[in-house]
């Protein structure tokens, strides 16, 4: 188990009956309304400041956000308010969900930019649009560095509206304190994660440990564990639920971050929404790529270890499928496989010591198999 510890709808005000929306699907979709009217009034007040910076700028965040995605991010945190037994008004959820959404289109705003992706949602990334938009930039060096350094102003923006709308709920809130705390630690785990990833790459990491810690901090927290303890917080919840919703969050966001990897590296784009191979092609740390230098090492396969070690430069299309060659000959893709498989359990077995009412730990085994592809779907979404 490769080392790990198991450790848009009806308007807010209109909740489907009186604990809310009556699944998680229900509250995805009252999310997707909060961010429709969110961004609309987010991107009136950026045209009042400047036309250029609303339309290069706020549009593109906007329009990622709209775009798409799982929205897994806000299903957890209704999932976490309604298995620590939240009732009556479900706006503060909602808007929580919403914020969260943009936190996630920061990191994927400034991950595209690290990785150099040019897809995100089966459409041009942020930097990659702005740099076709603006082919004739040379002031900067050229219509590419134009596209980075304007897509990291994007991602600001995005993590700005985000703490904004957060701000607000938490105001409002008679647990604003607890969801400002939560908040807070999710924001810095997730550049922390960031810049391990960055940090992994520069120095050609390969050890299982560091992988995990990327994996956790960049994924699993923020992903699951943070969402579910947000939504515990604006129950009131404290105690034995959150700890049991902590340690499902944690298995369950390694799961999904695992499948990521997978994805990464044997995914379809026509269903992933961004392009293979990026992970290989740019020297990332994976648990995947982990496990298999761990593997061929191991057994003495030179072959499988030269094919996996870091490269000095971009690896060339022969490059690429010798390692992902050796990632199926070492047996690593089959043994993240089965560690997918094994904490997708564990996380269900921590979210039953909760005692959440039978619609609930349905809505929380659902989610856990979409977001970690395991069981009868098929995990090939846009992130």
């Amino acid at each position: 188990m490769l080392g790990v510890r198991s450790t848009a709808a009806e308007p807010p005000g209109t909740p489907d009956g009186p604990g809310g929306p009556a699944s998680a699907r229900d509250a995805v979709r009252a999310v997707d309304a909060e961010l429709g009217r969110f961004l609309d009034a987010g991107r009136h007040r950026a045209d009042s400041t400047d036309p250029v910076f609303a339309r290069d700028v706020a549009d593109r965040v906007a329009e990622l956000v709209l775009r798409g995605g799982k929205r897994l991010r806000a299903a957890f945190v209704w999932c976490g308010w309604a298995a620590a037994g939240g009732s009556g008004d479900v706006t503060p959820v909602l808007r929580t969900g919403a914020a969260i959404e943009l936190v996630q289109a920061c990191a994927l705003i400034h991950d595209d930019v690290m990785d150099g992706s040019p897809l995100r949602r089966g459409a041009p990334s942020v930097h990659a649009g702005l740099a076709r938009a603006h082919e004739a930039a040379r002031m900067t060096g050229s219509p590419e560095t134009f596209g980075a350094f304007g897509a990291v102003l994007a991602g600001d923006l995005a993590l700005a509206w985000a703490d904004d709308l957060l701000m607000e709920t938490a105001i409002g809130s008679p647990y604003g304190h607890r969801l400002a705390v939560e908040w807070r630690a999710m924001r810095e785990e997730m550049v922390a994660g960031q810049y391990r990833d960055l940090h992994a790459q520069a120095t050609g990491a390969r050890e299982l440990d560091d992988a995990l810690t990327v994996a956790t901090l960049k994924s699993a927290l923020y992903t699951v564990e943070r969402p579910l303890a947000l939504g515990a917080a604006l129950a009131g919840a404290d105690g034995p639920v959150v700890a049991a919703l902590r340690a499902a969050g944690r298995c369950a966001g390694l799961a999904f971050q695992l499948r990521d990897d997978l994805l990464g590296t044997f995914g379809d784009p026509a269903l992933t929404g961004k392009p293979a191979d990026d992970d290989l092609r740019s020297g990332k740390l994976t648990c995947l790529l982990a496990v298999g230098a761990g593997l061929a090492g191991a057994s003495g396969d030179r072959e499988s270890a030269a094919a996996l070690a870091p490269a000095p430069a971009g690896p060339s299309d022969a490059a690429v499928r010798r390692a992902r060659a050796a990632l199926e000959r070492t047996g690593a893709r089959t043994v993240v496989e089965s560690t997918i498989h094994e904490l997708a359990s564990a996380a269900l077995r921590h979210f039953d010591l909760i005692g959440a009412d039978p619609l609930v730990r349905r809505e929380f085994a659902a989610l856990v198999e979409r977001a970690a592809g395991v069981g009868s779907r098929a995990a090939g979404e846009a992130a």
